[in-house]
């Protein structure tokens, strides 16, 4: 039968490891033409929207979809999982855990590929729920040493960095401006939900690697045009969904300062398709929107994990 697997649940197996090996390997999958991934739908009222990414990974036996709603009382995800070779339903699991692990490992695989192997210096705007994973998932793939956070609310940004430095036992110190985040920082990651540019392109240094996470729809804008020019390889997860709704890009697009064809695909600089990082003074730019073979990958480990640990309710359908 089907397993119904709560957040507790999730939250019991999912570590930054496994969501990092299976992001990764779902980008590889859909660059080899091994998965399909069909870009974010939108259902809007005044009061609720719903939203929904489908995708299949035949080698996990694995196709799908999330759906969540959203709405000022807050937002509600569940992934449901089939099985690629017969149709049936594997699982259905609460994803809020799950979609913040995964977004934030997105940003940790394109660290991994795209940032110096020397970088010690993070900058990260936000200090909410995915600014935790984020940071995270960039201590998994780099060592860093020091991490300097910028956030609205001053009391909820010292409480991160206190907890936040506690947990990965590196120093995490809150900073006065937005300034201080970028100046000197080897990695530079937003992580918010800012309607226009966070920082200037003249306070980043050669090299830098910038994760931009937080811009999925047109209202949503974290980077300027004068940050994009300085940029070199611009990558997103999937350039079919970057031209529907990367916040940060489709201006600049739309003026024809830049084009779709500049674009690279995370997958494709993983199997070696296309060049990351080229030289040491490079400035490279992940754009992430996020994709529902992500959401799969990690389901599609859970699911056996669950039945193995005896977590997780059996559902009375689908079987």
């Amino acid at each position: 039968m089907a397993l119904f697997l709560s957040e507790n649940d999730v939250e019991s197996l999912l570590t930054m490891s496994l969501a990092l090996g299976a992001v990764e390997e779902a980008h590889r999958a859909l660059s080899s033409r091994q998965g399909s991934d069909v870009p974010r739908q939108r259902t809007r009222l005044p009061q609720t929207t719903l939203h929904l990414l489908q995708g299949a990974l035949p080698s996990l036996d694995a196709i799908g979809y999330k759906a969540y709603t959203s709405n000022r009382s807050g937002v509600r995800f569940l992934v449901h999982l089939y099985r690629a070779s017969t149709g049936v339903l594997r699982a259905v699991i609460e994803a809020d855990r799950l979609g913040m692990m995964r977004t934030a490992a997105a940003s940790g695989v394109a660290t991994r590929w795209l940032a110096r192997p020397d970088a010690r210096v993070a900058g990260v705007f936000g200090a909410g729920w995915q600014a935790e994973g984020h940071l995270e998932a960039l201590v998994a793939v780099r060592p860093l040493q020091r991490v300097k956070v910028h956030a609205r609310h001053s009391d909820r940004l010292a409480a991160f960095c206190s907890r936040m430095s506690e947990r990965l036992d590196i120093e995490v110190v809150p900073t006065a401006s937005p300034e201080d985040v970028v100046r000197g920082s080897d990695i530079v990651s937003t992580v918010t939900t800012s309607a226009t540019p966070l920082f200037k392109a003249e306070w980043l240094s050669p090299g830098t690697h910038i994760n931009a996470a937080g811009s999925n729809s047109l209202i949503r804008r974290e980077l300027g045009e004068d940050v994009l020019k300085r940029c070199s390889p611009i990558v997103v997860d999937s350039i079919e969904t970057a031209l529907r709704e990367a916040g940060d890009l489709l201006p600049v697009l739309e003026k024809g300062r830049l084009q779709a064809r500049d674009l690279l695909e995370l997958g494709d600089v993983i199997c070696g398709r296309q060049a990351g990082r080229s030289t040491s003074d490079e400035i490279t730019l992940f754009e992430s929107q996020g994709m529902a073979i992500q959401d799969l990958a990690l389901a599609a480990r859970l699911e056996p994990l669950a039945r193995e640990n005896g977590l997780g309710v059996e559902l009375p359908y689908g079987g």
